[in-house]
This record gives C-alpha cells, structure tokens and sequence, in this order.
C-alpha cells in the first residue's frame, strides 16, 4: 500500500474564497506546496503572501496541478465545471478533491476517468445526488468518499450554531441577519 506525497507538490485551488484560501494556507506552510489558483478574480495579497500563481482559466491549472481542491458556489455556471473533457487535461498522476457541491462534477465522467486511469484518483465529501452514488463510484480502489463531513468537528459545530444563534437574535431585534441567503 503505497501513497503519493503531498510535499512539495503544486496544488491547484479553484475558488478563492475562506476556505479555498485557508486550503492554500496549510498546503504552503505545512507541506511546502506550491499554489496555483483560479477564481474570477486575481488576489495580488493572496499570491504574495503565499507565492502563488494566477491561471487566467481553469483549464491552465488542470494541465500543472498535482492535487486539484473545488470550492466553489453551485451555480448554473459551474455545473459539471469538472467534465469529462476537463478530466482530460489533468496529468494521470492527478488526484482531485471536491469538499465543495457535488453537482460541480460530473460523476459519471469521473468514474470513467478513474477506471481508466485518466486521473488517478479523487477525494469526494460531496455527491452528485446526494444521498446517492453514481454507480461504480463506490467500488473504486482509486477514490475516497466520506459522507458531507467536511465540516463535522467539534469546534466547527461551534462555531455554526453560536451563528446560527447570532442572526436569530439579529432577525428577533429587527436588524438584517448576519448571513442572510439571498
């Protein structure tokens, strides 16, 4: 049983958002990594305080990454952001991580790339169709899959209810909540 190493490696984030950066974050001062990111906009702060290099499109990153990770919303635009097509561009030696929404990729073109080594292999907290899996997915050696607990630790629960807390009481005395969804 033999893994690939993290160190050192160039990590692609798409998504540049808390946690696509705090992602970075650890991957450059924990491992060493080298980031590459892609986001609809370019964040000079970001790029010198960790070295990091903006791809002008997602298929750039795809090519160089080693560890691709997805954060991104679930938008109309980003569904099956990860096709098959895309899938192609990566290097076989790819892993890609999806902690984001599930729909972001195409699971059906994923299972064929992973069966056929196009990449080799894939970290999924989330799923397309939630709470199920598209099939063959779960029978993969090349593939982890955990059950959307991405978040699941004692301080991040929290932290989400003390939240959740706040804009109740927000709402309660008559002011905008803190997050509202829109």
């Amino acid at each position: 049983l033999l893994g690939s190493d993290f160190s050192h490696k160039t990590v692609g984030i798409i998504g540049l958002g808390r946690i696509g950066s705090r992602v970075a974050y650890h991957a450059y001062n924990g491992f060493n990594a080298k980031i590459i990111y892609y986001d609809i906009k370019k964040n000079e702060n970001f790029e010198k305080e960790f070295n990091a290099e903006y791809k002008e499109n997602i298929d750039d990153l795809l090519k160089e990454a080693d560890f691709v990770s997805l954060h991104v919303p679930l938008l109309s635009s980003t569904r099956h952001l990860i096709n098959k097509d895309r899938l192609a561009l990566m290097n076989p030696t790819a892993y890609l991580i999806n902690t984001s929404r599930g729909p972001i990729i195409d699971e059906e073109a994923l299972v064929f790339a992973l069966q056929n080594k196009i990449i080799k292999g894939a970290a999924l907290d989330v799923f397309e169709n939630e709470p199920n899996l598209t099939p063959g997915l779960a029978q993969l050696s090349n593939v982890i899959l955990t059950p959307h607990i991405a978040s699941a630790t004692e301080a991040t629960r929290e932290k989400m209810s003390l939240l959740a807390a706040q804009n109740i009481v927000a709402v309660l005395e008559g002011m905008e909540p803190l997050n509202p969804v829109k």
